[in-house]
């Protein structure tokens, strides 16, 4: 009576192979798709955010006393390396902070095609562009 259950899930068992290779084809690609898209976009999104704090930390040294361009540059380019970004561009304006300077703007601009850590299929030839924008603090004595 044993072997002969045993058989019958055999058989059944191998009935099934088929299906069950059906179904991964069908399920593979689509669970694939999404998991690059999520790590995609998870990027994305730390790149975003990781730009945005570096164009406040950036205007941010250019705007206490003292404060030079070079300065925030520095400041924003520390936090973009950080995270790995590749070539980001910064923008400080004006390029030259005197005593009379009232604004500075600071803007971080970053290609996502190198920037991806899969291939960019999602965000391919996009610009990642963030700014920040203060008031000069004047020393008052």
């Amino acid at each position: 009576m044993r072997l002969l259950r045993t058989r019958r899930r055999t058989r059944q068992r191998a009935g099934r192979t088929g299906a069950v290779l059906v179904e991964f084809a069908l399920a593979a690609p689509i669970t694939f798709v999404m998991v690059f898209a999520l790590i995609e976009f998870s990027r994305v999104a730390m790149l975003t955010n990781t730009a945005e704090n570096a164009a406040y930390e950036g205007c941010r040294a250019a705007t206490i006393p003292g404060g030079t361009a070079d300065k925030a540059r520095t400041a924003a380019s520390r936090l973009m390396t950080s995270v790995g970004a590749v070539n980001p561009t910064i923008t400080i304006t004006p390029a030259t902070i005197t005593a009379s300077t009232k604004e500075i703007t600071v803007e971080v601009s970053l290609s996502l095609n190198s920037n991806a850590w899969l291939i960019p299929t999602f965000t391919r030839n996009q610009t990642l562009i963030k700014r920040c924008r203060l008031t000069r603090e004047t020393a008052s004595f």
